[in-house]
Order: C-alpha cells, then structure tokens, then sequence
C-alpha cells in the first residue's frame, strides 16, 4: 500500500455546512469500504490549511479517483503528497552511492 497526506481547505459552501462536517467525514470512510482505500484519520488543524488527510491506498490512480470524487462535491480543495513509509524510504536511500 502506499502512503498519501491530503491537506484540505474548506471552500464556502464547506464553511456554510462545518457542522455537517463529523457526520460527511463518517460517510466518507464507509463509503471507502470495499475500495482498496484507508482512512488512518482525519485532524482539524489551525493554520494554512483546515484539515490533513492520512490514507494507505492501493497506487496513485486509486487515490487520485478518490481525491477528485472529494472535491466534485465543491465541499472542499485539496493538495496530495506522496508519502514514502519508513521502508520505503530505507529501499531509495540503500540505493544511492
């Protein structure tokens, strides 16, 4: 499985519905069932963006499908990383010179 951070804002319409927010997040992770994709969580956060993601899904297609049903429902805008796990990270290192 591979690793994604999702920092999210929300956009007016995702402000005007915040305290809709728990319950939308509780449909999305069972809405993820059957997908090949995990939710680890989700945590509000201060600062430049309103909320960060941590999925573990199956390649980048997956997740991008996932991501662009996300902000299709005009709730939210999104950036995506690619995150390496520490394994991942010690196969590119063992690699260099």
């Amino acid at each position: 499985m591979a690793g994604y951070i999702v920092l999210g804002k929300y956009t007016r319409e995702g402000i005007e519905r915040i305290k809709d927010m728990p319950e939308i997040i509780k449909k999305h992770r069972a809405k993820l069932e059957g997908t090949g994709i995990r939710l680890i969580g989700t945590w509000c956060t201060l600062g430049q963006y309103d909320f960060v993601s941590i999925y573990d899904a199956p390649d980048d297609l997956a997740m991008a499908e996932r991501v662009i049903e996300t902000v299709q429902n005009g709730l939210v805008t999104t950036q995506t990383m690619r995150a390496l796990s520490e394994e991942e990270f010690a196969q590119v290192v063992s690699k260099l010179p």
